[in-house]
């Protein structure tokens, strides 16, 4: 066996005792709870937790009641009872300060807590932006478990002592986040490796803290303003799935295949190979690649590489990951990617390899939407915002209803002040006018029936970090420069596939120009008969004022109702008919409520 090469243990990530850790190290400990009372799934399915996860559900769950409770307050009772204005003017605060006490819970818990906050700060069609601002900066980190729980379950997992499977294990953890944490180690032959393992019981645990935020979203859905916004189950279907994926490694270690596989070609971008020998749903084992952290600038410009070089990287490998491949990294923030140098230290311009790890989250892109995605492409390279808003509707952003041309107005609006500004230029903005455009656009489409689907939360998470991670490395990074030349050779490939279309529309017409006579006659026919008929369609602003009206009497209606029944108790009660009088005030409160819910 070849001698174990000496290890850099770099940053060491502390091994605290937390909570969680003390709840799930030991199997037989959690075998004797299970004969504690269980928690109730709100799918109909029961699980055994111990006491401790039975405090972590209520907790949760209190933080969500508290949470739906003020909401219900402001925007329904104060709003009622004379508040409104207070209630508008104390909104943007309210929100932050509800947005960063679940941040803090978040870090304070981990778990599923800090993957909600990461997923709910990519919804910007749905939360407000003093939302998800707050939640944007909260990082998976967290301390380290304990090093024997997770050597105990690599042993578990593979059978075998940990010292038969490695020349060498680092006990301390390189990196530790909600859901496991990395370890560097020497196989037998004497490769080195990333050895990511999941946290001992983490499924246990996810299983709890998707319970107590199902809990939540079953009352989140009696409450108006946000069932109207979003579809709540729909999220939750797609946030359980997503994260039920992560913990998957087997199906990570494929999406690295793949994304080797999709830049095999692309000397300038290394991904680690996975060592399945060492590999299994909760051991993920990979080639250790890491080097300078994207992030670390001094030490990428010491090393002689130019940051706009790195930026400009990042930003293709994109364009082939979005447009060509259909299947992208949706996590990258800088701890998740690296620079490698190449060649003599002393060569200047320094090649490099730009290094992508963790694949946990990962974006699909179907040949349909890519066309489409390359439909808006050329529509920003060209400043043309009807290609643009077309093709967004045609990938499901907008649903039956949507004006369409006050969207390609505001897009118009955008290409008209923002084209051409390089990231710096941008942040050079003053923040008043800035905020108040994107806000004023924002709130067009949030009035219209817009939501964003899966796959392109994902990539709008992974842009929004792009655009921060490039303007880092470069202030004066032009997306609008560094997009010209693809959109030139989408066009240019784009020459068959509009000869074709243009044939298909000569072959509608021919057959419409066939058909019109017939129907011409036919329309004529009917208009000297007397048989025509003429249907009149309702505009959207007439059927919206029609909903409302219809609103006003409905709420005219209950609080008749209510007042009536309000007073007539109060008389019988004073009267001397007590019993009476306080089961009709009673039923007043009753159904002033049920007004309120129906709002």
């Amino acid at each position: 066996m070849p001698p174990a090469p000496t290890l850099r243990t770099g940053h060491c990530v502390s091994s605290l005792p937390s909570r969680r850790g003390q709840l799930m190290r030991d199997d037989k400990r959690r075998r004797a709870e299970d004969e504690e009372p269980a928690l109730s799934v709100t799918t109909g399915r029961t699980i055994e937790a111990p006491p401790s996860l039975q405090h972590r559900y209520r907790r949760i769950v209190f933080f969500f009641a508290r949470t739906i409770a003020a909401l219900i307050w402001w925007d329904l009772i104060v709003r009622r009872i004379g508040g409104g204005a207070l209630a508008r003017r104390t909104a943007l605060a309210r929100y932050r300060h509800i947005a960063r006490e679940f941040r803090l819970l978040a870090v304070e818990m981990g778990g599923v807590l800090i993957k909600l906050g990461q997923f709910a700060s990519a919804r910007v069609d749905i939360l407000p932006t003093e939302v998800t601002d707050e939640l944007a900066g909260l990082q998976d980190e967290v301390p380290a478990e304990d090093f024997a729980a997770i050597q105990s379950l690599i042993e578990a997992e593979f059978r075998r002592p940990l010292s038969a499977l490695f020349a060498r294990f680092e006990p301390c953890a390189v990196a530790a986040a909600s859901l496991g944490q990395v370890h560097r180690a020497v196989l037998p032959d004497g490769r080195r490796a990333a050895v990511k393992v999941q946290r001992p019981g983490i499924e246990e645990l996810v299983r709890v803290d998707l319970m107590a935020v199902h809990t939540a979203i079953r009352w989140l859905k009696r409450y108006p303003p946000i069932r109207r916004r979003a579809d709540l189950d729909a999220l939750f279907a797609e946030f359980s799935r997503t994260l039920w994926e992560e913990l998957d490694y087997i199906a990570e270690g494929h999406n690295a295949e793949r994304f080797a596989e999709n830049f095999a070609d692309s000397p300038g971008v290394l991904v680690p190979k996975v060592y399945w020998s060492h590999t299994t749903q909760r051991v993920l084992t990979l080639e250790d690649v890491e080097s300078i952290k994207i992030s670390d600038h001094a030490a990428i410009q010491a090393a002689g590489i130019p940051l706009p070089a790195v930026a400009r990287r990042v930003f293709r490998t994109y364009l082939q990951q979005v447009f060509e491949d259909g299947f992208f990294h949706a996590d990258p923030h800088p701890g998740n990617l690296f620079v490698h140098p190449l060649g003599d230290d002393e060569e200047r311009p320094r090649p490099f390899q730009l290094t992508f790890v963790d694949f946990g989250m990962v974006g699909r892109i179907t040949p349909e939407m890519r066309a489409q995605l390359r439909e808006a492409a050329i529509g920003i390279g060209t400043r043309d915002p009807h290609r643009v808003v077309q093709a967004a509707d045609r990938l499901g952003f907008f649903l039956p209803g949507a004006d369409l041309a006050l969207i390609e107005q505001a897009v118009r609006k955008v290409f008209e002040r923002y084209w051409g500004l390089s990231m710096g230029e941008l942040r050079q903005l003053e923040m008043s006018e800035f905020r108040e455009f994107i806000l004023e656009f924002r709130q067009l489409l949030l009035s219209m029936p817009f939501q964003i689907p899966r796959d392109f939360i994902f990539l709008g998470r992974a842009l929004g970090i792009l655009s921060g991670l490039a303007t880092s490395l470069d202030p004066d990074f032009n997306v609008f420069a560094e997009v010209q030349p693809y959109v030139q050779e989408l066009l240019s490939e784009e020459g068959p596939a509009t000869i074709s279309g243009w044939l298909e529309q000569i072959g509608d017409i021919a057959q419409n120009l066939i058909v019109m006579p017939r129907q011409a006659n036919q329309f004529f026919n009917r208009a000297l008969s007397g048989d025509l008929e003429v249907r009149v369609g309702v505009g959207r602003d007439l059927g919206r004022k029609i909903d409302q009206l219809e609103a006003m009497i409905n709420r005219l209606f209950w609080g008749v109702i209510f007042a009536s029944l309000l007073v007539s108790g109060i008389l019988l009660y004073v009267t001397g008919q007590a019993v009476i009088g306080a089961a009709l005030v009673a039923i007043s409160v009753l159904i002033w409520l049920r007004a309120l819910l129906l709002r």
